[in-house]
């Protein structure tokens, strides 16, 4: 889609292969450094060539960090060296609103498909009814963008019920408060001990209006696809739909 419009940032997918709470921070530099002075030696990234930017596992000091280093190596021969990144803290050069700009667009999507006059009939078609408020949604992924759409959606009016992290899922049918789950999960680096907390692996099969996939690729597959009973699906996440799942989900009438 960048590519499309001539942005030069992404066209691929790259990372380190390592668990981030095997290393100290210290250590994590040092192999992002590394990483990105690989990537420089063989003009794989800069301004205008590839410009990376946060996905799982990483944020703001990671983007900054890469930064540094690109910055150091070619800061006196490159005007635009502060642009080999997005994704950065602003007082790395980065802009207000990116943290939350992939969610916001989530939201977005989904008010306008919930509440747009234009999408009426495919409201009919897919058995949906208007408007946000009151409206039950599941998500898969708190990180950035599935924290940040659920947060969007519950000043909206919609309800948060259902949570899916790495070691666990958080349930509640009467609601879960968005930043009091957010503190748990920074404070406690998980859902598990949270109070709504349930022994399953997903949260794909509960009862709701929508759910939102923000985690990783392949998310709905061909084994879980039948037992989706939101009416509506809003991928926050990349490539989370295969595509035997997306024919299942077609036959079922999920949008």
């Amino acid at each position: 889609k960048l590519a499309t419009v001539e942005v030069p940032f992404g066209g691929a997918k790259g990372g380190l292969c390592m668990d981030p709470k095997q290393f100290s921070k210290s250590e994590m530099e040092r192999a992002i450094r590394r990483y990105t002075l690989e990537l420089a030696k063989y003009n794989f990234i800069g301004p205008g060539i590839d410009v990376p930017g946060p996905d799982v596992g990483t944020g703001e000091w990671h983007m900054d960090i890469m930064k540094d280093t690109y910055h150091t190596l070619y800061g006196m021969h490159d005007f635009n060296v502060t642009a080999v990144t997005t994704g950065k803290s602003l007082v790395a050069g980065g802009i207000k609103g990116r943290p939350e700009s992939t969610g916001l667009g989530v939201f977005y999507c989904i008010r306008n498909a919930l509440t747009r006059p234009e999408f009426a009939v495919l409201r009919e078609r897919h058995g949906i009814t208007e408007g946000i408020k009151g409206k039950t949604f599941c998500v898969q992924g708190f990180g950035a963008v599935g924290y940040n759409a659920a947060k969007f959606l519950v000043e909206a009016g919609a309800i948060l019920i259902g949570v899916q992290e790495f070691d666990g899922c958080v349930f509640n049918p009467n609601g879960i408060d968005v930043e009091s789950l957010k503190a748990f999960l920074v404070k406690h680096k998980g859902v598990k001990g949270h109070e709504d907390f349930i022994a399953a692996k997903s949260i794909f099969d509960k009862e709701c209006d929508f759910l939102i996939p923000a985690a990783m690729e392949k998310a709905i597959n061909r084994q879980n696809a039948g037992g989706i009973k939101a009416k509506l699906i809003a991928e926050g996440g990349n490539g989370t739909t295969t595509f035997e799942a997306d024919k299942i989900l077609h036959q079922k009438g999920v949008l």
